[in-house]
């Protein structure tokens, strides 16, 4: 049976102050929530204290990024050791933004990932499209596209540690807004993409989420 898991990317938001005065909200109000896995991810420079506060919580916390490699000359970058010696539990890789804004591609990712699971970070990694690509009828290609390249060399052992979240692109910032069908859709196609390139189990394990503009009516 899947855990579901909510994931909270705070992406460039809430300095130190803030985030400790929203996780000691959070930690108030969902403590007893225990079928459902709850994670928050700050930014950089609030991980610590975030870390410190949700240390004996059910919330866990997840940073938005990471390099893959471990140490050396790569300023401005922070790596998967420094993140699990501070208690982070998962991390974000491949999201829309860091495509769009950052150049990541679906190789780096599929570096990022892989230092991810080397130093027992639990990897998110993002897949979408965007509006073009959806009305072109081309999202089974992109999804695919990205999955293959971003989970290239992983074991199913290594896939069943992975969780997969579907950001339809195209409905973030756009006015257009993803139905649940439009979501279960892709779902679908990643699940079956999974039982093909792994297994039925790892298929059957995996967790995939969905992100970006959920509404009331949706």
């Amino acid at each position: 049976m899947r855990k579901p898991i909510i994931a909270g990317n705070w992406k460039l938001n809430n300095n130190t102050k803030e985030s400790l005065e929203l996780v000691t909200l959070l930690n108030r109000e969902l403590a007893d929530v225990t079928e459902v896995d709850i994670v928050v991810c700050p930014v950089y420079p609030s991980l610590s204290e975030v870390c410190d506060a949700l240390s004996d919580s059910n919330i866990k916390v997840g940073a938005q990024n990471i390099y893959w490699e471990d140490a050396g000359a790569f300023t401005g970058e922070v790596s998967a050791p420094m993140l699990t010696d501070l208690g982070v539990k998962y991390v974000i890789l491949g999201h829309s933004e860091r495509r769009q804004y950052f150049g990541e591609t679906n190789e780096t990712v599929n570096k990022r990932l892989k230092a991810a699971l080397s130093h027992n970070l639990i990897p998110i990694v993002c897949v979408g499209e965007v509006l073009e690509e959806r009305e072109a009828n081309k999202t089974f290609d992109v999804i695919k596209e990205q999955l293959q390249g971003s989970l290239a060399g992983l074991s199913a052992d290594d896939m069943q540690k992975t969780i997969i979240a579907y950001e339809p692109v195209w409905a973030i910032g756009t006015g257009k807004t993803a139905t649940p069908e439009q979501a279960q859709e892709v779902h679908n196609f990643i699940r079956n993409f999974l039982k093909e390139a792994f297994d039925e189990n790892t298929a059957n394990t995996v967790r995939i989420q969905y992100g970006g503009s959920v509404k009331p009516d949706n």
